[in-house]
């Protein structure tokens, strides 16, 4: 009879996650759908001095700050990224994340390009990037106005950021289209579980090998 054993566990150091879109590409809702389904990856909560909407949850979606205790944060380095996007200042904190990659958590970022790049700059080797398009651009202003979030000057402002922020697609390490959410979000699930096996990440592999060996 074939000897069974329960899979080894193997030390693994988190990775950063990062899903970046335009606005109306469906990247919260990925977001949301993927924190339900994976229960091994948290969202970064970032601090944001944008007025809360009637559906957040301060300390759950946001933190929400006024202006001057951003900046108070900014001075003492305290953001791991931080940027202004349609006039409000979003941050993520660094001592936050750095604590739950070193005891083996994922963490999954809903930040935008410029804070793609930043993030890049301080933490490359943690990080899989995933770029979220929309099926067309005219989905994409639907979208917007359908969320009934934003005033009709908002929702143009955000179409015509949108170019801009398609245009960075190529920065990113993997790009999918969000015309379908449970494909888009089995694609997301997929990039995730390769990335977890990297090597690199895997601390404890070293280890593990030398242990066969004996």
């Amino acid at each position: 009879m074939a000897e069974t054993s329960a899979e080894p566990k193997i030390a693994r150091r988190g990775l950063m996650l990062v899903l970046s879109s335009p606005s109306g590409a469906g990247k919260t809702t990925l977001s949301r759908a993927l924190l339900r389904s994976d229960k091994d990856i948290s969202l970064s909560i970032s601090y944001t001095t944008r007025k809360r909407r009637p559906s957040e949850v301060d300390g759950q979606d946001y933190h929400f700050v006024d202006d001057e205790a951003f900046q108070a944060l900014v001075a003492k380095h305290g953001f791991l990224e931080h940027a202004t996007v349609f006039g409000n200042r979003y941050g993520t904190p660094a001592a936050e994340v750095e604590e739950m990659l070193a005891a083996g958590k994922d963490v999954l970022f809903d930040v935008d390009w410029q804070g793609t790049q930043q993030l890049k700059k301080k933490a490359r080797a943690d990080l899989a990037t995933v770029f979220i398009l929309p099926p067309s651009i005219a989905s994409l202003e639907s979208r917007l106005k359908t969320r009934a979030q934003d005033s009709a000057e908002v929702v143009a402002e955000r179409m015509k950021r949108a170019q801009d922020e398609i245009s960075h697609w190529n920065e990113y390490d993997y790009v999918v289209v969000n015309q379908d959410v449970d494909t888009c979000l089995a694609e997301i699930t997929a990039i995730l579980a390769a990335e977890r096996l990297r090597r690199p990440r895997r601390v404890g592999m070293e280890g593990f090998v030398q242990g066969l060996g004996q």
